[in-house]
This record gives structure tokens, sequence and C-alpha cells, in this order.
């Protein structure tokens, strides 16, 4: 006989996904920052901008996409989803608003 626990949250398979577009398309952001700093800063090298500009491009889209699926099963309100969306816009703020949903227990219902 196994015994469950229910002192952890269960995540449901919409979290799972929603979270890990969202750490993609922070990591599809970082490595684009990277190809313009060589781009425009260290070199005249376009290599980076050229290989991580379509990726970032694609995951932003597969990001705003899973937004709009995601926000009715895990019950967000309006608000939540609005900065669900504008957390897609500066950089790295697709993380932290998956650390913060996390917390704040919208990753869980």
């Amino acid at each position: 006989m196994t015994e469950t626990t229910l002192d952890a949250p269960v995540r449901p398979k919409h979290a799972t996904w929603f979270r890990a577009v969202a750490i993609a398309e922070a990591v599809s952001w970082t490595g684009l920052l990277i190809g313009m700093l060589f781009k425009y800063v260290l070199s005249d090298n376009e290599l980076g901008v050229q290989i991580f500009g379509p990726i970032h491009g694609t995951i932003f889209i597969a990001y705003v996409i899973t937004v709009a699926v995601v926000r009715k099963p895990l019950a967000w309100t309006w608000p939540t989803t609005l900065l669900a969306l504008a957390a897609s816009i500066p950089p790295l703020f697709t993380w932290f608003f998956e650390l913060w949903a996390e917390r704040t227990g919208r990753l869980t219902r």
C-alpha cells in the first residue's frame, strides 16, 4: 500500500507547459542579447543575432499563445494574464513572472 501526501501542491500539465515555455523564452532572450553584444559592441559579427533572432521570435510567439491557452485552466484573472503578456517584452521577465506565479500559487490551480 502506498501513501500519498497532500503537502505538496499538484502542478497541472498546463502549469508545467507554461513554465517550460516561459523559461525557454528567457533563455532565448539571453542568447539574443549575447548575440547583440557581439554584433554591436565587441565585434561586427552577426552570427549570434542570425541564430538567436529567429529562435527567440518563435519562442516569443509560443509564449504568447501559451499564455492565451493556459489562462482559463489556471484560473488567471485578466490582470494576471496581462502581466504575463507584459512580461514577454523586457528581457528575462518571463522567468521572473514564472517564479512569482509559482510563489503566489497561480500555477497550482
